[in-house]
């Protein structure tokens, strides 16, 4: 039955977690975890749900922007749209004058990634399945045909990204029942954010170990004397045996960047991540070179990239692992011709997240790239349901929607 898009709704949702520094790091020392809300509405009574995070002020930039673009979307049936996603994709990112104040990058591409996700989620809800399954089990033809390869050809060409996913069916049910029984691995930053008292640290540090955690990501940047304190107090809490990583979310210059991380580089941490501009990727490939010798790889792949920056990362060796985020980076279009390119260029995939909504989000996303994709397997169990596991609690909507949810009258 066919199910036209009739309504397109967006709120903007906040989250006061500035209060108790969570989330805090050397560039954003106050964020409000919030996001770009949109429920999108069929004749047939279905809806689907995407998101997009953002950190408090902005949002409102961010609403405004989906409502922009929601012309575009409402009128349209769910079969017209998947029947040519890829037309759809650029139906919205190359607006002859939507696309002047992107394009694909910053709010344009935060918008566009809400809207997007919105519908890939009430595609797999119309399927009764989670997204990831929805992904494995399509045909990789199909898929190929919902990715934009408009500016990477020179990196991967269709019938490349073909090859790789028809490469990869060998064993994938094997994958598909490992992942049902065991999930995948994560980490955690939940107990390292800048703003955290050391007592604080050491509570939410010894509460992750006991809960079996193994990998933990701290904040650094700020100050140096500070970094080397907490990094060693961590390295003492979790032993030699489990993984850190450190994560400077764009504070350094180039060579302040390598000057700091050596004198971190004692704490043995896998990665440095954002250590600097998120648009340099010359600067990026230097501190990786020059990180290397010491153990050290460099990360990134979070703030608003898009595939066309991906390519020159990769291309410029300048990333020893590939983050993608599953609203920030962009859609699910968007990350899928991600994770094709990290594949080809052999630089293992991790899964980014924190933040409203993201944790839920990028698993599909993971599941993918190791049953369909990589075959790389990078531990609790995780339980999805159908979609893309973007609706939020319509109680917290209401409660936290800014400025009228009861939260943000209460703190004003």
């Amino acid at each position: 039955m066919t199910k036209t898009i009739i309504k397109l709704t967006v709120r903007d949702v906040r989250f006061p977690t500035s209060l108790e520094q969570h989330g805090s790091d050397a560039m954003h020392t106050d964020p409000d975890y919030s996001v770009a809300y949109v429920v999108i509405e069929t004749d047939q009574g279905m809806q689907g749900y995407g998101l997009t995070f953002t950190v408090g002020r902005g949002t409102e930039i961010v609403v405004c922007a989906v409502e922009a673009l929601s012309a575009l979307v409402v009128g349209k049936s769910l079969e017209e749209i998947v029947s040519d996603f890829r037309g759809f994709y650029r139906l919205l990112t190359s607006d002859g004058q939507m696309r002047w104040i992107g394009p694909e990058k910053g709010v344009i591409q935060l918008a566009t990634a809400a809207v997007l996700n919105a519908v890939w989620d009430l595609w797999a809800r119309s399927e009764g399945k989670p997204l990831w399954k929805l992904l494995v089990e399509m045909d990789p033809r199909k898929l190929i045909s919902c990715i934009d390869f408009r500016y990477i050809t020179d990196a991967l060409t269709e019938e490349e990204a073909l090859d790789l996913l028809l490469k990869a069916q060998t064993g994938k049910q094997q994958r598909v029942d490992q992942m049902l029984k065991e999930g995948y691995p994560a980490y955690t930053t939940s107990c390292a954010w800048l703003g955290y008292s050391d007592q604080l640290l050491k509570q939410l540090c010894t509460d992750a170990l006991n809960d079996g955690w193994t990998k933990f990501k701290v904040k650094v940047g700020a100050d140096l004397k500070d970094d080397i304190r907490r990094c060693s107090l961590i390295r003492q809490m979790i032993g030699a045996h489990n993984t850190l990583m450190i994560d400077a979310n764009q504070r350094w210059d180039v060579g302040e960047a390598i000057t700091w991380v050596t004198r971190l580089a004692e704490y043995k941490p896998l990665w440095i991540e954002e250590p600097t501009s998120p648009d340099d990727i010359l600067g990026h490939a230097a501190i990786s070179k020059a990180l290397a010798p010491l153990g050290i790889g460099v990360a990134t792949g979070e703030q608003c990239h898009n595939r066309v920056m991906f390519k020159q990362f990769l291309q410029a060796s300048a990333l020893q692992f590939v983050q993608i985020d599953s609203c920030r980076l962009g859609s699910v279009n968007e990350n899928l011709a991600v994770l094709l390119m990290a594949h080809k260029f052999k630089v293992p995939v991790c899964p980014h997240a924190g933040g409203v909504g993201l944790c839920e989000l990028v698993q599909h996303l993971i599941l993918f790239d190791y049953i369909s994709v990589s075959a790389k397997y990078n531990n609790d169990p995780i339980i999805i349901s159908f979609g893309y596991s973007c609706e939020m609690l319509e109680s917290s909507v209401q409660t936290h929607q800014y400025p009228q949810g009861q939260v943000w009258k209460k703190l004003q």
